[in-house]
């Protein structure tokens, strides 16, 4: 029996109609602004490109040339300091200032807002020039210490401290993992916190027992999250150094070494190798994260 097609049934067809139409802008964005600069990059990876010429495929040259790269292997090296030091310490006192907020502080709004700004701001061009008057010759962490004695001039031009700078910079940006942290704390029961005080369980107990395991969902999300961004870290340490990586290369993130090679010297085949070759290393350890997860990683159902 054929069932007459009334006009209710067909106003989800024309909503559809009407959510395609909306979503043009979206698609064209992808395509034009994402996925072809995407395949192009990739074509470029495998080529001689110096922008005032056309490209010349050259193969796997771009990729073999990384080996003896110095300057690769530097950036690499403080690409993996920066992000091994700075994830913890960030995720970390996050956690500790979560767990602060959540014993109902009055003015939890504020506060949240407030330690949220940073997030906000900690990749500006502003924050990174402020940066630089800190921890710049004569600035305000050279005139604190030189009060207590202690003569360290200019952070900025210590190979030893430089990345030191950033790291500090990247820890101070906790706020979206705090309040992500935060979130996580207010969905535990407190029936949990009872059980546990009634087997006599203390305050530490109750943290190792209790929270942590509820809380790695969050902790696992936060950690992926945070890692791609320091990956992708650029703008910080553009501003502090000029551009250059200095002194002796201690701040040459990969990121700013991929822009040396596209824009300063015009060698966008190579810049384009070295972003294909973050892009995989970004995938593979997100992948890793993933694998180790179920090792670590406790949710409701388990």
């Amino acid at each position: 029996m054929l069932v007459p097609i009334t006009r209710a049934r067909r106003r989800p067809r024309g909503q559809g109609a009407a959510a395609h139409v909306f979503l043009i802008p979206w698609w064209l964005g992808l395509v034009l602004v994402t996925a072809v600069p995407l395949l192009a990059s990739l074509y470029l990876a495998f080529t001689d490109y110096n922008i005032l010429s056309s490209p010349e495929f050259n193969g796997l040259a771009n990729f073999r040339r990384m080996v003896e790269d110095e300057y690769f292997w530097a950036a690499v090296r403080v690409t993996l300091v920066y992000v091994l030091v700075s994830i913890p310490l960030q995720l970390g006192f996050a956690l500790l200032l979560a767990l602060i907020l959540d014993r109902g502080l009055r003015g939890l709004a504020f506060y949240r807002s407030a330690f949220y700004l940073p997030s906000l701001l900690g990749t500006s061009v502003a924050v990174a020039i402020l940066w630089r008057q800190v921890f710049g010759d004569n600035g305000l962490m050279d005139r604190a210490l030189s009060f207590f004695g202690l003569e360290l001039g200019s952070w900025l031009q210590n190979p030893s401290l430089s990345l030191s700078t950033l790291i500090v910079l990247n820890v101070w940006t906790f706020g979206s993992p705090m309040v992500i942290f935060l979130a996580g704390l207010r969905q535990i029961p407190e029936e949990l916190y009872e059980a546990a005080r009634v087997d006599g369980a203390g305050v530490v107990r109750q943290f190792t027992g209790v929270t942590i395991p509820l809380l790695t969902p969050i902790v696992f999300f936060n950690v992926i999250l945070q890692t791609i961004g320091a990956f992708q870290s650029f703008t910080q340490a553009h501003v502090v150094s000029g551009g250059t990586g200095g002194p002796a290369n201690s701040t040459l993130f990969y990121t700013l070494y991929i822009y040396q090679q596209g824009f300063t010297n015009f060698d966008m085949g190579y810049a384009s190798a070295l972003a294909w070759v973050l892009m995989a290393a970004i995938c593979l350890i997100t992948a890793v994260h993933f694998v180790l997860s179920k090792y670590w990683v406790f949710y409701g159902d388990d």
